[in-house]
């Protein structure tokens, strides 16, 4: 399918609207679950602990689910997955219990580490070579607007109705992706791969080195994306801005809808190092802007830099890991890259809500701007002042065991 320059065909739109489906449900209880439990639990450590064992989970999940893929059909691994996706959160209706809900998180984790490196992989298959970036952005712009607008509707429902009646939407919403997943045909590429592969070491299927460098980059912006995604209702309470926080989600979609073919199409043509430096640089200034702020004009200024950011940093990165190795090894690129965007989500949200607990809201996401500048230090190192950045963190990888 590489061979035609044609992005938007029939199996690409599939794609990209069911990863905008599941990702809306994943965010939905992703911010949802946090509000619940610090609502009734009074207690925003426990809340983030939501977050961060279902992050946990998919992380552990995620390095056997590239062997899964060569040995199974990806949609029959995918349906199964969606189907034990939508039972656990089925199961959570009506529950209260801290340590059953943890359970339930840790099987939707699971399943969720599977999806997302099966859909990315079947994505990125098909899109033309030349094109890499703009098709990453396109579909990374699905799941950005699934992961911006689950947070908004979310809280937003929570300030009139019970936490149930996000789980009924996310079930809703997870068995509508299983329909629709029903429709797309597994290629025949897969099935002669999955033929002509050699049976490796699991290392060989669950890492490759080259993917090694934007993973850990991506894993210094999700950490404050963890803070983003879970602490801002309690930030906006702590504002006083009342119900209109949930308005930062919505400035976040839309910044995000126009930015993301942009950046992807300033990848294929100018490069990574063209669009990395404003972009994380946009973060900063957002995170700062959430630190201080007091009144809905503030947070919705922060909602455009933090939305330029996340809508040019997550694809550039995701971009650079998948064409960083051949295209056998796709789905070990992207679960590398998803694994480290949960490792930081789950960083952010346990992390930054125990931090709450001693300080303040507004506190940790000024402290989050630590973690960006982090990135950019790390990235100039890397691709900048180091002539073969990819020597640098393979020779890495090796000493810490990979």
């Amino acid at each position: 399918m590489n061979k035609t320059s044609k992005l938007w065909t029939a199996q690409f739109t599939a794609i990209v609207i069911m990863a905008f489906l599941f990702f809306l449900c994943l965010q939905l209880l992703t911010a949802g679950f946090p509000a619940f439990i610090t609502d009734i639990k009074n207690n925003p450590a426990q809340g983030g602990l939501m977050t961060t064992v279902f992050m946990v989970s998919a992380i552990a999940t995620r390095p056997f689910v590239p062997s899964l893929m060569q040995k199974l059909d990806n949609k029959k691994l995918s349906l199964i997955s969606l189907g034990f996706i939508a039972v656990s959160v089925a199961l959570s209706f009506g529950q209260d219990s801290v340590l059953l809900l943890l359970l339930l998180r840790v099987i939707h984790g699971a399943g969720f580490g599977i999806i997302t490196t099966i859909f990315s992989t079947m994505a990125t298959n098909i899109i033309p070579a030349h094109r890499l970036g703009e098709g990453i952005g396109y579909y990374g712009m699905a799941t950005s607007v699934g992961t911006s607008l689950g947070p908004m509707l979310a809280l937003a429902l929570l300030e009139g109705f019970s936490f149930n009646i996000l789980i009924m939407i996310s079930v809703n919403l997870t068995l509508l992706t299983l329909f629709l997943n029903l429709f797309i045909k597994s290629p025949r590429k897969q099935v002669q791969a999955r033929a002509t592969v050699k049976k490796g070491h699991f290392r060989e299927h669950a890492f490759d080195r080259h993917a090694f460098t934007p993973a850990i980059l991506t894993a210094f912006f999700s950490i404050t994306l963890g803070g983003v995604v879970s602490f801002l209702r309690e930030l906006g309470k702590e504002a006083n801005l009342g119900a209109t926080i949930s308005l930062f989600f919505l400035v976040l979609t839309v910044v995000m809808v126009i930015i993301r073919p942009v950046s992807g199409k300033m990848y294929d043509s100018f490069g990574h190092k063209f669009i990395i430096y404003p972009a994380v640089i946009s973060g900063i200034i957002g995170l700062t802007l959430l630190a201080v702020t007091q009144n809905t004009m503030t947070l919705l200024i922060a909602a455009v830099f933090y939305g330029l950011a996340y809508g040019t940093v997550a694809p550039t990165l995701q971009a650079l890991a998948v064409s960083a190795v051949p295209k056998e090894k796709q789905g070990t690129a992207n679960a590398m890259y998803f694994s480290s965007m949960d490792l930081g989500m789950a960083l952010g949200s346990a992390g930054l809500g125990l931090l709450a607990s001693y300080t303040s809201y507004h506190f940790i996401y000024g402290f989050s701007v630590v973690f960006l500048v982090g990135l950019l230090i790390a990235y100039t190192f890397i691709f900048v002042v180091k002539k073969k950045p990819e020597d640098q963190f393979v020779k890495a990888s090796e000493e810490i065991g990979f």
